[in-house]
């Protein structure tokens, strides 16, 4: 039943982000109760009946792989939502409870490397990280392990929550992809008790997962107002794990040449920075 009222709650949330006349039909039929496509502007556009899409929002009915395409296409998903929209009509794919390790070697990989970098897994679990990511971050060495935690860090440590000041585009990133992993773990125990703490304790949380906000970031850039060098800007990548893809590494790194570059290099020579 939870996964029903996501999938009804996911494709109304992005029903109401698109106008009429945003995918060229007219914006006529009196006044709208409420935002956005009505169900019956939302099937034209996928070619099917209003009364099958009904059942299928509802959670009602097995759609094939063209319908949702077309319902995809007719919302303007992008990857992301695409693959999130899949996994909620088809269901979960495997079983959240098996716990994560991280290999010995990519271990070794994660320490051996000068960059910030850390493993995170399912309900973003900080599973590995090295020196220069507590330098970057925080002492994850510290933490308790239940604590352990990037979501709960980046929303709701103070200290962590200050290293940010884009806080917008960083929470909706950390909510996104929550917002995925539930989708591909419905029933999971401790990602319901961390949506929980997050929601009683974050209103940018409240915010991102009320609009059902769906992103996972490979790449990027981020900025950093930290404590011991000021200003930073960073690339990341973000790569998936080939012996679990639900783990994923990532790097931050600076433009060579850059004075982010030496301000990188100072902050991670300090001998307070951690090592697991």
């Amino acid at each position: 039943m939870a996964r029903r009222a996501d999938l009804a709650a996911f494709l109304i949330s992005r029903r109401a982000r698109l106008r009429p006349e945003d995918v060229g039909l007219a914006p006529g039929g009196g006044p709208r109760r409420v935002p956005g496509l009505r169900r019956e502007e939302l099937a034209h556009l996928a070619g099917i009946s209003v009364e099958y899409y009904v059942r299928f929002e509802q959670g009602r009915r097995n759609v094939s792989d063209a319908v949702l395409d077309a319902v995809a296409t007719a919302l303007r998903l992008d990857a992301d939502e695409r693959a999130h929209l899949r996994r909620l009509a088809r269901g979960p794919v495997a079983q959240a409870h098996r716990p994560q390790q991280v290999r010995p070697g990519t271990g070794q990989l994660v320490h051996a490397l000068c960059a910030p970098a850390f493993v995170f897994g399912r309900r973003m679990d900080i599973l590995a990280w090295n020196r220069a990511a507590c330098a970057l971050i925080t002492d994850f060495a510290a933490l308790p392990p239940h604590r352990r935690n990037l979501a709960r860090l980046v929303l709701l440590d103070e200290d962590v929550v200050r290293l940010y000041p884009d806080r917008d585009f960083v929470a909706k990133d950390t909510v996104g992809h929550l917002r995925m992993d539930a989708g591909r773990h419905p029933d999971d125990p401790r990602l319901a008790a961390l949506v929980r703490e997050l929601s009683l304790g974050s209103a940018e949380f409240r915010e991102h997962w009320a609009r059902h906000t769906v992103t996972s970031k490979s790449h990027g850039f981020k900025r950093f107002d930290h404590p011991v060098v000021g200003a930073l800007t960073l690339s990341f990548e973000t790569l998936h794990l080939p012996d679990d893809p639900e783990q994923y590494l990532t790097v931050y790194t600076a433009v060579p040449g850059s004075p982010d570059e030496e301000r990188l290099r100072v902050l991670t020579s300090t001998p307070a920075a951690s090592t697991r």
